[in-house]
């Protein structure tokens, strides 16, 4: 079969490949019918995702049907339409019990796939844990209304779900790229009184807007003071609440300026280099920081928001392509071409 390989120093490649098998009763072997390229997929070619194995194949992202399963699965079985949780997770440690997935001690618990173990920009992948980690797709939701299920909007969901947004509340989120994108999607049920997006790329403010997902875009960097304008539309407090999604050389600076006091701020992207936490300048702001990766609790939830149509991502695919010309798409992906937001890809 054909997948993207990750051979280290920068580089990646579309390669022949063994088909997986099951090696543990608890798998399930799924043919890849959609996947996608993610940012992560990029940190990881650049070498900033220490854990990340030369040699594996790439993807976290994506929707397949499942062909076989190990006789301890349970809840899925050959036939079924599923969406991958981008976690594998034992579910019987210390932190699945408590719901902390990314932390899972399993040796292939938390983000394993398409990093340490091999993903799903093939034509077939091995989910372990297959019980914990496939969600099955209603008949009448498509495979892109349920491609970004796993990552990018379970991403958004948790995001949103620690963010403590309580009803008229002003939110802001700098990066409208597509994971700042499914947080706004999220944030929107809590009904907010404001969101903000904050961005350099007017085509994905616009976008932001278009779709209803922020009432206010703002641009760093030219006109728009952005602590400024902030206050402004909020009598001079700030932000209720404030996710970081874009990850920039400045953004996390802006992210807990533009923070009311006792606001809370998540920092949901990943950065390539350290940050600096100036803990003098924010005296007495006392504000709420809440980082790391995503627990992909919520998938179920999130899929029957989609199928009661309360969830739509399917918007942020602007791009398709088949699996042999993905090579072409990552380039496009990775300099943000052709004002690119997701790709679909059919292998």
């Amino acid at each position: 079969m054909k997948a993207v390989v990750y051979k280290g120093n920068g580089q990646i490649a579309l390669e022949e490949h063994s088909v997986p098998a099951i090696v543990d009763e608890r798998d399930a072997i799924v043919k890849v019918t959609l996947t996608t390229i993610c940012s992560s997929d990029i940190h990881i070619k650049h070498g900033a995702v220490p854990r990340a194995v030369p040699g594996t194949i790439l993807g976290h992202e994506f929707v397949g049907r499942v062909v076989e399963t190990g006789n301890a699965v349970r809840k899925v079985k050959p036939g079924d339409r599923v969406a991958v949780n981008v976690e594998t997770f034992c579910g019987e440690c210390f932190f699945c019990k408590r719901g902390f997935l990314n932390n899972c001690t399993d040796a292939h618990g938390g983000w394993a796939l398409g990093c340490r173990i091999d993903g799903g920009q093939a034509e077939y992948v091995r989910i372990p844990f297959a019980d914990n980690g496939l969600t099955v797709i209603p008949d009448h939701v498509s495979d892109e209304q349920a491609l970004f299920n796993g990552d990018i909007l379970s991403t958004g969901y948790w995001a949103a779900k620690i963010g403590e947004i309580k009803p008229a509340d002003t939110v802001a989120v700098i990066g409208a790229g597509p994971t700042g994108l499914c947080t706004m999607l999220c944030a929107r049920l809590y009904t907010p009184a404001k969101i903000i997006a904050v961005d350099t790329d007017e085509y994905r403010l616009n976008l932001a807007k278009e779709k209803g997902l922020a009432d206010i875009t703002l641009v760093p960097g030219g006109e728009d003071d952005i602590e400024e304008k902030i206050r402004n539309v909020t009598d001079g407090r700030g932000a209720d609440t404030v996710f970081e999604v874009a990850g920039g050389k400045d953004t996390f600076q802006t992210a807990w300026q533009i923070a009311r006091p006792n606001a809370v701020v998540v920092i949901v992207a990943m950065y390539e280099e350290p940050q600096i936490l100036p803990l003098p300048d924010m005296y007495g702001k006392n504000l709420i920081f809440k980082t790391g990766g995503v627990d992909g609790n919520y998938c179920q939830e999130i899929m029957d928001l989609t199928a009661c149509s309360k969830l739509d991502s399917g918007f942020l695919i602007t791009h398709r392509c088949g699996l042999d010309e993905i090579m072409e798409a990552y380039e496009v992906f990775e300099n943000k071409k052709d004002h690119v937001i997701k790709y679909a890809v059919m292998p």
